[in-house]
């Protein structure tokens, strides 16, 4: 395996999961392995010593209730089925000159009595041990000193304790070696498992940018998990992004379609007034020429303002307006306009009503829905504005008389440059009612439309005042 391959893999996210699950399982079984072998070691301990004292004790009442025959007669009873193991049993006179070995197990010789400690003179049992530096044995001595100055002395050798332990810790060994392949196997099968919805969202990541089309979804689970609500958010954004490029693609055809009419008029006013040689001519070519040009501008920066708003980027200078203050001013402007149609205009507004809003792109929204409801109202009839609060809702509504919409146009007037039927011999960019939503949806709220046919419509801005 080359350095460059070992590399690659010791940097992937799987690697390293793999690495860490397996250290974490193999480092707590081995602490759990070591804890256990501490206790079994501490009870075997404490089971040979408990028997010892336990033994000590039998043989100093038998003395005392009998003498050495009685002993005797203790420690050929007990030593057959002696339950620590074989017992040294060792007795010392009062004056330290007679010392009987009345128990001692072969091949204990090599531990040197004389070297342990004497007693308090008292009856308590003290503990003391020989080393005798072979192997490892130890002897564990249990001595309490008689009334009368005897001393009894009952041990056991660590040897079978330490050979047991040895068996156990070649046992703990296999147990380990077989912790570190589980875990290993496990870590890599866990990570496997466990990363396969990251590899499904890099394969269809991955799919998109190699072959451009963007319906591909990321396979969900429906477990719950924080993988599973990845894919789904993800899904979600695709699902934005695939409308934004459907809207974009829309919004250039449209844009190309309505953008060759004013081209095309401003190509032949040019060519006209290059081939005539009166300046009257000139000068009024190139005034439609300007005229022309505004038209395209305008519906550039509308639709411009329009991406700002729906993408979150539209620069807000919220301010305290009063609403009843601004419809006063849009009227004001279209008021001549309305007198010339034969329009009456209706205002039913709480003067008290404010908002927290930008007042340039609200006076944009009251003055496109206004225009529009000029547009399409026949002389002799009537546009009502009000404004009042319900709640923490700022109600604005625009209605006309006018021919109203029909209920397949419904859904479409909101799109970018959608013009209906009966629009198309008006002259306008089809952006209004893209614009108004766009800044009504920027500063929280919401706009609707009721229509009849033949009877009018009703445009209905909310504004969220609680969260203004």
């Amino acid at each position: 395996m080359s350095s460059t391959w070992r590399e690659r893999i010791g940097h992937t996210l799987a690697f390293r999961l793999s690495v860490w699950y397996a250290m974490v399982f193999v480092v707590s079984s081995l602490a759990l392995s070591a804890l256990i072998y501490v206790l079994v070691a501490a009870s075997l301990r404490q089971y040979d010593r408990e028997g010892t004292a336990s033994a000590l004790v039998r043989y100093a009442s038998a003395y005392q209730a009998g003498g050495v025959r009685a002993l005797e007669q203790e420690i050929r009873r007990t030593q057959v089925n002696a339950a620590p193991g074989p017992l040294l049993v060792r007795m010392v006179g009062p004056r330290q000159d007679v010392t009987t070995f009345l128990s001692t197990p072969e091949g204990w010789g090599r531990f040197d009595l004389s070297r342990l400690p004497p007693p308090p003179l008292d009856d308590e049992q003290t503990w003391s041990t020989l080393d005798t530096g072979e192997n490892g044995d130890v002897l564990e001595v249990a001595s309490v000193r008689l009334r009368d100055g005897t001393l009894f002395q009952v041990g056991m050798s660590t040897e079978r304790r330490r050979q047991l332990l040895g068996r156990f810790r070649s046992v703990l060994l296999l147990n380990v070696i077989s912790i570190i392949v589980v875990g290993l196997a496990g870590g890599a099968i866990v990570t496997s498992s466990a990363l396969q919805p990251l590899r499904a969202l890099a394969d269809t990541v991955r799919g998109i940018l190699r072959t451009g089309r963007a319906d591909a979804r990321v396979p969900v689970r429906e477990t719950g998990d924080h993988l599973d609500e990845l894919g789904g958010l993800v899904n979600a954004m695709l699902d934005r992004i695939d409308a934004v490029l459907a809207g974009m693609r829309g919004a250039l055809d449209n844009v190309a379609h309505d953008l060759r009419t004013p081209m095309t008029r401003l190509r032949g006013i040019a060519e006209a007034a290059l081939t005539s040689n009166d300046p009257a001519l000139q000068r009024e070519a190139l005034s439609d020429c300007l005229e022309e040009s505004e038209r395209v501008i305008e519906m550039l920066n509308t639709l411009m303002d329009i991406s700002e708003a729906e993408t979150g980027t539209m620069a807000l200078r919220l301010e305290e307006i009063n609403i009843a203050e601004l419809i006063g001013q849009t009227v004001d402007l279209y008021e001549e306009i309305a007198d010339e149609r034969g329009i009456q205009i209706d205002v039913h507004t709480d003067d008290a009503l404010t908002a927290q809003a930008d007042r340039n792109r609200m006076r944009q929204v009251l003055a496109n829905l206004v225009d529009n409801a000029l547009k399409y109202t026949p002389r002799g009839g009537r546009v009502s504005i009000t404004a009042v609060r319900e709640g923490d809702t700022a109600l604005i509504s625009v209605t006309d008389t006018g021919a109203g919409i029909p209920a397949d146009e419904l859904p479409r007037i909101w799109d970018r440059l959608y013009r209906g039927d009966k629009s198309r011999s008006t002259r306008g960019l089809g952006l209004g009612l893209s614009l108004v939503k766009a800044i009504v949806n920027a500063h929280g709220g919401r706009v609707d439309v009721v229509s009849t046919p033949g009877q009018g419509s009703t445009f209905t801005i909310r504004l969220n005042l609680s969260r203004l």
